[in-house]
Formats: structure tokens, sequence, C-alpha cells
């Protein structure tokens, strides 16, 4: 269909499948009604409207793999919140219909619905989903462009109620009452959609059917599933698994002043667990140290320890003290399965005579709990954290 606007001497042509009502320029502000005997004639025209150009009458996008064709866009308004539409239609003559409002998409489609909802019940239920009742309210016509096959003027009633992210919505006039279901559908689908790369308009606040980051009931399920996987995990790898002793042994300082003390080899099976390492000597008013590389055997991967064994004690102001102790420990941690051998350099004070040995004891320890409990603990705070942000994002829902 071709139509010259005779205000801004525009032509405006697009194949559209429909007979249409009216025509509102999408050049100017001028709308167009069809008569019986003139065809297209003056009727309206509109107060000036800036229209964000990105999608505009004749425009194409594809959904559900089926190409579609903009013609015909209207912008609303009720009780201060404003929306644009965008009505669509394929080869098949089906329609389909795109609103959006402060950046948040809604795709929708019409529906049989028997039920009447002028009574503008809380709740409704729509193929075993239950919806809550949003909004209800008398939109006002802001503005319109392109070919539309009913009279947009026509006063009617909005009532909508959702199910983020769907939507349920009802178009009432009189006793008739046309129904659609809507859902959510983000930016980039709606680019992809369209094919383009331009930017669209910046969401600000919580949409009506924008769904949260998570669903909380199925991310709560999911981490139990986890937490269930990985305790069950934990065991069944250390079913058979004891605490083993690699090393029990007394050294005298004086005979490995000079070189290291080398273990035997020692084969450790099973899931990684910590080395503890127990280390005993006398010293008095002293220190000594001692330092231990745990060397694999196959990869030649060394991991170093290093521990002060200082004890001091005195009389000061009438009150003993004491500082330090005798006997200390350090942790190799997160030691894995394979053949290893140790390496030990003991060294004391040169002026500490009366000290001749150290005593150092080796364990490769049962599997620690610690990381399963702190897996467990930080996905519990997950999910609660997630649980009052996504009552937060519910709050601010429904405030807008």
């Amino acid at each position: 269909m071709t139509v010259t606007c005779f205000n801004c001497n525009t032509t405006t042509t697009l194949d559209v499948p429909f007979l249409v009502a009216i025509f509102a320029c999408p050049h100017c502000t001028y709308v167009y009604k069809n008569t019986r005997d003139v065809g297209l004639k003056f009727n309206n025209r509109f107060k000036s409207y800036y229209y964000d150009q990105t999608f505009v009458v004749g425009k194409t996008a594809t959904f559900n793999n089926q190409e579609y064709t903009i013609t015909g866009i209207l912008i609303k308004a009720c009780d201060g919140f404003e929306w644009k539409e965008y009505i669509l239609i394929n080869k098949k003559e089906e329609f389909l219909y795109l609103s959006e409002s402060s950046g948040h998409w809604i795709i929708l489609h019409e529906i049989e619905f028997q039920k009447k909802v002028g009574n503008h019940p809380l709740t409704l239920e729509y193929e075993d989903k239950l919806f809550d009742r949003y909004n209800y309210c008398y939109p006002t016509l802001i503005s319109a462009q392109g070919f539309f096959d009913f009279d947009i003027y026509s006063n009617f009633e909005l009532i909508e109620y959702i199910c983020p992210p769907l939507l349920v919505s009802f178009e009432k006039k009189g006793p008739n009452q046309t129904a659609f279901l809507g859902k959510h559908i983000s930016r980039k689908e709606i680019k992809r959609a369209f094919h383009t790369n331009n930017t669209l308009a910046a969401k600000s606040g919580v949409g009506m059917v924008q769904p949260f980051l998570f669903n909380i009931g199925n991310l709560a399920l999911i981490c139990c599933c986890f937490a269930l996987l990985i305790l069950f995990t934990h065991w069944y790898t250390n079913i058979n698994r004891m605490e083993q002793n690699v090393l029990n042994t007394e050294m005298a300082f004086e005979h490995y002043a000079n070189k290291d003390y080398i273990t035997p080899s020692f084969v450790l099976k099973g899931s990684s667990a910590p080395l503890s390492i127990r280390v005993h000597t006398n010293v008095d008013n002293s220190w000594a140290n001692v330092q231990v590389a745990l060397i694999n055997e196959k990869t030649n991967e060394e991991t170093y320890a290093s521990k002060d064994i200082e004890y001091y004690h005195g009389y000061a102001d009438g009150e003993s003290w004491t500082e330090g102790s005798v006997t200390e420990k350090l942790n190799i941690c997160g030691v894995g399965p394979g053949k290893y051998h140790l390496s030990i350099t003991p060294t004391k004070a040169v002026e500490d005579v009366q000290n001749q040995t150290l005593q150092i004891q080796a364990t490769w320890s049962k599997p620690s709990y610690r990381n399963v409990y702190m897996t467990f603990l930080f996905m519990i705070v997950f999910v609660v954290a997630m649980f009052y942000l996504d009552k937060n994002f519910e709050n601010k829902r429904w405030e807008e």
C-alpha cells in the first residue's frame, strides 16, 4: 500500500495483508482514517513526539524462524508510565507484538482465554501457572506511526497479570476482551532478531516481568544436589583412608651441621591431605630451626616449610615470665598421592651447647572436611544472599 501525506508530502509504501482502517504518517503527526467513499482521509493529528528511530515502520525481524515486519507503532501512557508498542505481522498474516518500557522488552501474541476478568480478580491461572494482578487502567494514546486494521483511538481497559517472566494482558472494551500472553525478552535477543548493533533504550528500574538473575528454588535445589555429590565423593574417595605416619625420628644437630637428613621414600595413596610435622627440641633461652623439603620423586617438585623453635624464660619486676615453646607444629597443605621423600635441615644457636638433638614426626593426615564444610557454608550464604536480593528485586518491581 502506498500513501502520500498531504502535510509533509512524504510517501510511505508498505505491503500490508489487511484492510487499513487508520494510517498515521511516520514522518509527521497527521492521522488518516479510511472512509467508505473517500478512502484515507485526514482525521486528526498528534502533538509532536520524539521517536527513537532504531526500529521504524517497515523494519523486519526474525522470531521463531519466521520473518515479521513492523506495520505500526503506538505510544501509550497510563498512570504516569509510558510505553511503546510495535505491531508486527508475517506472511501467514499472524500478528506479533513487542512492548518496550524503560528499556525492558516483552514479546506478546494473542491467546484464547474464556474467563472474564472485568472484576479484576487478584489472581488467575493460565497453563498451570498462577498469575498475580499487577495493574489495571485506561491507557491514553500519545502518538502513532504506520498502518492499523483497527481504530487506534478506541478506548479500552488494560488489565495485566504477571508471573515473571510471563505476562497475561487483557484489553477489555464493554463485554468483549482480548487476551495476550507475553514473555520477557532480553535486549540481546531483540538485537539478534532485528539484525542490528544499534544501541537500544537504556534500562532503568525493574521491568514488569523482568526475571531475577536466579530462580531461587532451582538454585537451592542445585546447591543441595552439589552438596550431596561433594559429600559422597569425599567419602567414597577416602573410604579406606587412614592416618599415615611417614617419619618418626630423632637426629643430632652435630651430625647434620653440613648436610641434610634424607628420609626413605614413602608412598601416599588417596585424595590430597595436609602433611603435619611436629618438632621438639630442648631449647632453653635459645633457639633452633628446622627446614623441611617435601620432594615428589616423579615430578621432582619441591615444597618447602620452615619453623623456628624458641623458648625463653626469666624473672623481672617480681614476676616470672616465659615466651615460646620447645615444641612446634607446621603443615604442608594439599599433599596429593604419589611417591615422596623428605629432606630435613636442622640448625641451632652456636652458643647453645646443652641442646643436642631434635625430634621430628611427620604424619599424612586423614582428609580434612574443612574444605567440604567451607563449600557448604559458601553455598548456604550465597543462596540466602540471593534470596534476600530476590525479595528486594520483587519489592522494587511492585513499587513501580
